[in-house]
């Protein structure tokens, strides 16, 4: 019987929904296209639909799988497999949302500056086409209080959201907000592609060329599978969270399939809208990597629209900002359904409101921290800075090193060397083939070759062009 704390999907569709928005965020749209700039193009998209197939779907499954077979949150999901190892791998799940949304709603607070400027643009309050992308982007970085309280802006809208729970909350936001932003995509992509000179970014993106990965392979690999799991939400708690409401009646294999899909294409898509402009302004000399490409050559690009070209800036950001709330929801929710749970297993009732309160209040205490140090303009110090390795020169970059450059690829390596030779796969098959759905011979040996042996060695190569980036001597 359904817990009555914790609900369910109100459809499959609504899950569906979520799950994509979750995905959908700034993986695809800020990162997706500066890792796919300083990569090579071609190439990193070819590893990463690769990668998508034989690593990101036997993830999705099998956390999928493990989240509705627990029917808890992540870490009871885990536990209810095994207790101790299974409960090391949803510890770790904890971790990574914990501290991706430490940077992750000051990205999406920049990005709700950004719609304020130029909506001051459109209105003729402030003539934001005088100044550079770089020198907007810099006073906003420097801008302490304004980065803090843009900060709580972000943090409350999904306060607001949350508290209505999975049914009236999230997924009611999640059927609005997804069609919205898939719109607004095809605008932005629409105007990117015809701007002159954007044929340029179009061949960078899709004609071959496997020059990068005979440079650096590993290099590549590693760039495109953290991109994978950023970009899918994967290892991060979300997929197992949201699997423990979904009904035993749906197929997993299916709503797999169409979240990857659905997300990749997405991700292909946010190259469309961003690199072609990018490259129509500035050539081969655009700025591909980093914050750099979102926010200071996607402004430029705008500034030099004319007339036209703060209602392109707001409706860009906007999507932007749309696309951060759906995942930062997500990121929360994984962190909300740990605290419920915790609470009714001691026997209290949790009132969600007050929980979602609490917890949306300590992530705004470490989300603080890096908006005020913005980058790394404001001087403020940073973890192992002056060890002689490049953990990252700001708090966002060593709350990322963490949690996607360690805990994601470790724990999904883990995890999937824990389906495979441990708790064994017929865990996940059992709990695929719930509600007359079937999984095919085919498709299980499948399965069991991805998990026993390709994604553990995918994952470990990742893991290691990941340490070896961030570990680099500076």
């Amino acid at each position: 019987m359904e817990q009555q704390h914790r609900g369910q999907w109100g459809s499959n569709l609504g899950f569906l929904m979520a799950t994509i928005g979750a995905a959908v965020g700034l993986g695809n749209i800020w990162s997706f296209p500066f890792r796919m700039g300083a990569n090579g193009g071609f190439p990193f998209l070819i590893i990463y639909l690769v990668l998508a197939v034989l690593v990101g779907f036997t993830i999705m499954l099998c956390e999928l799988a493990i989240g509705r077979h627990g029917g808890g949150s992540v870490l009871v999901s885990y536990q209810k497999i095994n207790r101790i190892s299974g409960g090391f791998l949803g510890i770790l799940a904890l971790v990574s949302p914990f501290l991706i949304l430490s940077f992750y709603t000051v990205l999406g607070a920049y990005c709700v500056q950004y719609v304020g400027l130029n909506f001051a643009e459109l209105l003729g309050i402030f003539n934001v086409s005088s100044i550079s992308g770089a020198e907007s982007f810099n006073t906003m970085l420097t801008n302490q209080p304004l980065a803090i309280g843009s900060t709580f802006v972000v943090i409350a809208a999904c306060f607001l959201i949350i508290r209505g729970g999975i049914k009236d909350g999230i997924e009611k936001f999640n059927k609005v907000g997804m069609p919205a932003l898939f719109v607004m995509l095809v605008i932005i992509i629409i105007r990117s592609v015809t701007l002159p000179g954007a044929i340029d970014g179009l061949k960078f993106m899709f004609a071959p060329n496997f020059e990068p990965i005979k440079n650096d392979f590993i290099g590549v690999l590693a760039a495109a599978g953290g991109q994978m799991f950023f970009s899918l939400s994967l290892a991060m708690g979300i997929t197992v969270t949201y699997g423990s409401y979904l009904s035993k009646k749906e197929s997993l294999v299916r709503n797999s399939m169409v979240i990857i899909v659905s997300d990749t294409i997405v991700a292909i898509m946010a190259g469309m809208a961003v690199l072609p402009a990018a490259f129509a302004l500035a050539g081969e000399d655009a700025k591909l990597s980093g914050p750099s490409l979102l926010f200071v050559t996607l402004q430029d690009v705008f500034n030099a629209m004319g007339a036209f070209g703060p209602i392109f800036g707001i409706l860009f950001f906007l999507f932007v900002v749309l696309a951060a709330i759906t995942s930062t929801i997500a990121l929360i929710e994984v962190l909300v359904t740990f605290v419920i749970d915790r609470r009714t297993a001691a026997g209290k009732a949790p009132n969600r409101n007050a929980v979602v309160g609490i917890v949306c209040l300590i992530i705004f205490a470490e989300a603080a921290l890096v908006a005020a140090d913005g980058l790394g303009s404001n001087g403020l110090w940073v973890p192992f800075q002056s060890s002689g390795l490049d953990l990252g020169t700001c708090w966002l970059e060593f709350m990322d090193f963490i949690s996607e450059g360690v805990a994601m690829p470790l724990g999904a390596l883990l995890m999937s060397l824990w389906i495979g030779w441990i708790v064994g796969p017929e865990v996940i098959r059992d709990e695929v083939s719930q509600g007359g759905h079937k999984m095919s011979d085919g498709l299980y040996s499948f399965f069991i070759i991805c998990v026993r042996f390709i994604t553990p060695l995918a994952m470990a190569m990742i893991l290691f062009g990941q340490i070896k980036t961030f570990l680099s001597p500076v």
